[in-house]
Formats: structure tokens, sequence, C-alpha cells
């Protein structure tokens, strides 16, 4: 199916930033209400990132259940708010994706909230490849075997079964799955995601040099992290 005549839809899967609940493997380098806040420059990247995109429906998937308050701020940003619903990480987004494509939708990619400067054209890419030819999922990967993104036409739920999640194997374990389900699997170019002070260390070095008065992904995010002493002390030397 042509890309341009598709029904898509784009969901970020994100969580409320509630004190003590996110980004916590940034303790103790970071306060809890530093990571905290961190947290919501990771979402406020994103959309302002994301939010102009066009031909693509948007819509958040946040947790826990009882967050919608705090997500109802974007909705003016034309996003569409719906809680995941899943004992892990994988059965969220097999339900994402189970539930989505049942309303119609020719192709749904799935984007999380932890790579705050990654480019609209990447997401755009995602597409792209998705409305390829005999292409049935498209994997973003992650430096730490994870990945950022995931977008397919049709459910696979046995795709997400049996992963071990939260390990460095997240990735190759489900490229072996896709591959045994006999599913064609294309990788978009690799990102980093924000997880350890070491990630934060990387993510500032590599924008620090960015003009100021240009918008650019990311912006949010290194500006509060240019506020903090323990990571710009490392370059002021």
């Amino acid at each position: 199916m042509n890309k341009e005549h598709a029904k898509l839809l784009l969901v970020v899967v994100a969580k409320a930033p509630v004190p003590g609940e996110v980004k916590t493997r940034l303790y103790p380098d970071l306060a809890i209400d530093e990571a905290t806040h961190l947290y919501s420059c990771f979402i406020q990247d994103r959309i302002k990132e994301i939010g102009n995109l066009t031909s693509v429906d948007l819509a958040i998937s946040y947790t826990p259940e009882d967050s919608k308050q705090y997500f109802t701020r974007f909705i003016s940003n034309g996003f569409h708010l719906f809680p995941q619903r899943g004992k892990d990480l994988g059965e969220r987004l097999s339900n994402i994706f189970e539930d989505k494509l049942a309303e119609e939708y020719d192709g749904v990619s799935i984007i999380d909230s932890d790579t705050p400067d990654l480019p609209r054209s990447i997401v755009e890419q995602s597409f792209q490849l998705l409305m390829s030819n005999g292409v049935d999922a498209v994997f973003g990967p992650c430096d730490d075997g994870g990945y950022y993104l995931v977008a397919m036409r049709r459910p696979h739920p046995d795709l997400f079964q049996h992963i071990p999640w939260s390990t460095e194997a997240v990735l190759a374990a489900t490229l072996e799955r896709a591959g045994q389900l006999g599913l064609k699997a294309e990788l978009l170019p690799r990102w980093n995601d924000l997880d350890t002070f070491e990630d934060l260390i990387d993510f500032y070095n590599r924008h620090r040099h960015q003009l100021a008065e240009k918008n650019w992904a990311g912006q949010n995010t290194f500006h509060y992290l240019s506020r903090m002493e323990n990571i710009t002390q490392r370059f002021n030397t």
C-alpha cells in the first residue's frame, strides 16, 4: 500500500513523571526531583518534535492507569490518550498493536520517551520502511541492546512473548523470534536512550555546541542538564 494513502498511527509510550517512579537508574547521581523533572523534559521534547508530523495520527499511551490528568495537557497538540494495559512491557506493546490495528489503521509505530533528541525524520522513516513491500516489522535499535521504536502492519503477539525484557538481549531475542515466525524485519539508525548518568554525559557532550536560538530535538532536556554542575563541570576544566 502506498504510504500517502495509508492510515497511520504513531503512539508514544510514556510514564507519568511521578517522583521515585521514573528514571530510577539515575539515582544517586541525580536527586529524585531532578530525575523526575528530567523525565518530564524527555516527554516535552518528544511531543514537540513529532507534533508537526503530517498524514499521521498521534497518540500517547500512558501509565499508570490513573495518570490521565497529567497527559491531558497534550491533547491540544493533537494527541489522543489511552492507558497502557498488560502486566509487562511485552503485553503492553502487543495490546497496543492489537487494539489500534483493529481500528483499521494500516500501520502503527510505537516510540519510547527516553530518546528526546530523536529527529522526526527517523520516525517518518519507520513508516516508509513499514509500508514497503514485504516488510512486517521495523525496529529502532538502542545502544543498550533494546529498541526505541517498533512498528507493524499486523499484530504478532508471539513477537513479544518470552523476551528477556530490561536486558541487553531484548532486540537480538526479538529479531530471532521474528525469524522463527517468518517475519521480515527492517532496522532504523541506532540511537541511544538516556537511562544512565553516563548516557546524560554523552547527550550533553553531543549537543553542547548547538545554537541556543535554533529549535532542535532534545532542547528542553539539554537546557535542564546544562543547569546541573555534576554534568557541566566535566567540560569546564
